[in-house]
C-alpha cells in the first residue's frame, strides 16, 4: 500500500491575503506494509551490435548484461536480442537456470552493420509479451548508440507504439543511449510513454553502474501505473505542474496526472504551484482533494487500489507568518524542477538557433536561485555551476549533440527521478581550460583534482589537512577529467559540508610538461584548419591492408552484397547508410569491416568519398 504525504513551501499562509505557494507531494510505501519481496522479472535485453558499437561500447554492454544475469534467479525469465541490419534472438525466453550458457552466448556477440532499432526492440517486446505473467515485472531493456536507420525509423510511430505496448500489452520499455549519436528525443519519448526509464551513458565504463541502478529500481517496484487526480477546493487554482508528467485537465473532475511506477528505493514526487485565495479567518483552509490509484501485487495477484487525501494548510496572523521559516526541503526540490524546465526551454530555443536567448534564459534562472535561496547546499551550488557552464557554451554557440544530450538528460532525470546518482550527469568540457596559466609547483596554494564519478565531473582537495571526501564548488567550464589544479585557498561553506575556492586558478603539471595544454590547443586549431582531405588509395588486395582493433576517430565501412555487386557503405553513426561511397574496389570483400580516417560527402551530394588511410578492422 502507498501513502501520500505533503508539504507546502510555506508551512502556513497569512490571514486575509491570497497566496501563491508550492505544494510538494510524496508517494511512498506505507510504514505498516509488509517487507518488500522482489517480484520475479520477465526481461528482454536488446543490444545494438551495429558497427559503431565496436570496441569498448560493445564490451561494456556485454559486461553490463553479464552483471544483470548474475543477479537473476531461477524464477526470472530472460531473453537476449541483438540487432544491426538483422535481428537475432541469441537466447530464447526461458527461466534462468544455467547462467554459464548465457555468459558464453554473450561473449560471442560481434558488431556488424547498421541500426534496425525498431526490429530489435519489437522482437524483445514480443518475447516479453508471449511469456507474460501477471505477478512478474515485464520489461524490455533497449541499448543503442545510434539512430534508427533501418526498419521503422519514424520517431512518432516508435514512441506511440511504446505507449501502446505499455498500456495495452503491459510491457514497459527502458532505453539506454550511448555516446553522442543516438536520438535522445526518441529514446526519452519511448521510455516516458513506455512507462520505463531513460539513461544517458557518455562513457562506456558507466554502463555497468547504470544497469545496476535500473535493476535496483525494477527489483524494488512496489506499485505500477500510479495516477493522481487533483481537485482544487472552490476558488483555489492550480497554476503549474512542475514535473514533466503527462496530465489532462478534466474540468470539474480535476487535473489527472500520470506518475507511472513507484520504487521502494526512490520516492515518487509530484509538485505543483497553487494560488490560494484569501481566508478571512485564522484556522485551517482546504486546498484540494487528492485522489490516487495504482496497481500492486498482493498474494501474487495484481490488485487495483484507490485512495484519497484532503490537503489543508494552516492560516495564521501576518506576524506568525513572517516569523515562520520556509520549508527548505520543499524549496530545494521545487527549485530543482524549475531548473529542469529552464534547461528544457534552453534546448528548444537553441534548436531554433536562438543561442543568445537560450543563454539569457539560463542566466535568469541563476539570478532567480540567488534571490530565492535561504540556505546553501552543494547540490544547489552545483546546479548553478552547471547552469553557468551551459549558458557560456550557448552564448559562444558551442551547441553540439553532446551538450544537447547533457541538457536534456539533466532535465529529464530531475523531472522524473529522485536519485542523486542520476542528477547532473555530464562530462563535456570547453576550450576555456587552455587559457589557464600553468605551474609546476604546488607550494603556493591548495591542490585540487578533477575526476569522473557516476557520469559527473567532481572536484576534491588532495592537499593534506583537508577533508578528502568533501566536494568542491569549482567552475564547471574549466573542469577536465584527471586534470590537476592549484588555487590560492579553499574555505568551508556556511553549512560546513563542502569547500569553495578562493583566489586564482592555475593548471598544475609535472616539470617538463608546461606546454602540454598549449600543444593540445595548437593541435586542435590545426585540425580545424586542415586542407580538404584526399580520396583514399589502397593496395592490391584486402590482405595487404594494415589491421587495427580500434576505430578511434575513424569511420567504419562495410561491404554488403547487392545482387551481383559488392557495395561499400558507411555504418558509423551520423551517416546515411543508403548513400554509395567511393571506395577502392580492389579491397572490397564481403564480411570485412574497414576503418578510414575520414568520410566526406560528394560535392554533388547523395554519396560519400572515403579519405585518408584505410585499415582492416579485426574484432
Amino acid at each position: 500500500m502507498l501513502q501520500a504525504t505533503y508539504q507546502f513551501s510555506r508551512p502556513l499562509i497569512p490571514v486575509s491575503q491570497s497566496s501563491l505557494i508550492d505544494l510538494y507531494i510524496q508517494f511512498k510505501p506505507n510504514t505498516s506494509s509488509e517487507p518488500h519481496q522482489r517480484r520475479p522479472l520477465n526481461l528482454s535485453i536488446v543490444i545494438d551490435r551495429s558497427g559503431s558499437m565496436i570496441g569498448q561500447p560493445l564490451k561494456q554492454a556485454i559486461n553490463a548484461a553479464r552483471l544483470l544475469v548474475e543477479q537473476l534467479t531461477t524464477e526470472d525469465i530472460l531473453s537476449i536480442v541483438v540487432y544491426d541490419d538483422q535481428v537475432d534472438t541469441i537466447f530464447e525466453p526461458q527461466l534462468v537456470k544455467n547462467k554459464d550458457i548465457i555468459y558464453t552466448i554473450l561473449s560471442k556477440i560481434k558488431a556488424g552493420g547498421c541500426t534496425n532499432l525498431s526490429g530489435g526492440w519489437l522482437r524483445g517486446c514480443e518475447h516479453v509479451q508471449t511469456h507474460q505473467v501477471s505477478n512478474k515485472i515485464n520489461r524490455v531493456l533497449l541499448l543503442t548508440d545510434g539512430q534508427a536507420n533501418v526498419g521503422i525509423t519514424d520517431s512518432k510511430v516508435l514512441i506511440s507504439t511504446a505507449q501502446q505496448k505499455a498500456q495495452n500489452d503491459h510491457v514497459s520499455t527502458t532505453t539506454l543511449g550511448f555516446g553522442a549519436h543516438f536520438n535522445e528525443d526518441l529514446l526519452m519519448g519511448m521510455a516516458k510513454q513506455g512507462n520505463g526509464n531513460f539513461y544517458f551513458i557518455q562513457n562506456p565504463e558507466d554502463l555497468v553502474s547504470v544497469f545496476q541502478i535500473e535493476l535496483e529500481s525494477i527489483s524494488s517496484l512496489i506499485a505500477q501505473d500510479l495516477v493522481a487526480t487533483l481537485i482544487p477546493h472552490e476558488t483555489v487554482k492550480i497554476e503549474q505542474v512542475l514535473n514533466s508528467y503527462r496530465y489532462k485537465d478534466q474540468g470539474a473532475q480535476g487535473l489527472e496526472i500520470v506518475l507511472g511506477d513507484v520504487y521502494e528505493v526512490e520516492d515518487k514526487i509530484l509538485a505543483i504551484s497553487v494560488n490560494i485565495p484569501a481566508s478571512s479567518q485564522i484556522g485551517t483552509q482546504i486546498v484540494l482533494q487528492l485522489h490516487y490509484r495504482y496497481q500492486a501485487v498482493v498474494d501474487e495477484v495484481i490488485k487495483q487500489f484507490t485512495q484519497q487525501e484532503t490537503i489543508v494548510i494552516p492560516v495564521d496572523t501576518q506576524a506568525v507568518f513572517d516569523s515562520t521559516p520556509m520549508q527548505q526541503n520543499v524549496i530545494e526540490q521545487t527549485h530543482r524542477l524549475r531548473i529542469a524546465k529552464a534547461k528544457e526551454d534552453a534546448v528548444n530555443l537553441a534548436d531554433q538557433g536562438e543561442y543568445q536567448t537560450a543563454s539569457e534564459h539560463l542566466q535568469a534562472m541563476i539570478h532567480f536561485l540567488l534571490n530565492n535561496t535561504t540556505e546553501e547546499t552543494f547540490e544547489l551550488s552545483e546546479e548553478m555551476e552547471q547552469l553557468n557552464f551551459f549558458a557560456k557554451q550557448l552564448k559562444n554557440k558551442s551547441y553540439d549533440s553532446t551538450l544537447r544530450k547533457e541538457l536534456k538528460d539533466q532535465s529529464y532525470q530531475s523531472s522524473n527521478r529522485v536519485r542523486g546518482d542520476l542528477s547532473l550527469r555530464g562530462i563535456s568540457s570547453s576550450d576555456a581550460i587552455y587559457d589557464l596559466p600553468v605551474v609546476t609547483s604546488s607550494e603556493q596554494g591548495v591542490v585540487l583534482q578533477c575526476f569522473r564519478e557516476s557520469g559527473k565531473l567532481r572536484m576534491k582537495v588532495i592537499s593534506e589537512g583537508y577533508h578528502p571526501h568533501f566536494n568542491v564548488q569549482f567552475p564547471r567550464h574549466i573542469r577536465e577529467d584527471r586534470a590537476t589544479y592549484l588555487v590560492d585557498s579553499v574555505e568551508l561553506s556556511s553549512n560546513g559540508t563542502f569547500y569553495r575556492i578562493k583566489g586564482d586558478i592555475r593548471l598544475l603539471v609535472a616539470p617538463g610538461q608546461e606546454n602540454i595544454y598549449q600543444q593540445r590547443k595548437t593541435n586542435q586549431q590545426v585540425s580545424r584548419s586542415q586542407k580538404p582531405p584526399k580520396a583514399s588509395k589502397a593496395p592490391a588486395t584486402a590482405a595487404d591492408l594494415e589491421t587495427t582493433d580500434e576505430v578511434g576517430n575513424g569511420v567504419l565501412i562495410q561491404c554488403i552484397q547487392e545482387g551481383s555487386k559488392l557495395r561499400a557503405r558507411v555504418v558509423s553513426d551520423g551517416y546515411n547508410p543508403d548513400y554509395n561511397i567511393r571506395f577502392p574496389r580492389s579491397i572490397r570483400e564481403l564480411g570485412i569491416l574497414y576503418v578510414v580516417d575520414e568520410v566526406i560527402e560528394n560535392p554533388k551530394g547523395g554519396s560519400y568519398i572515403a579519405c585518408g588511410k584505410i585499415k582492416r578492422f579485426i574484432q
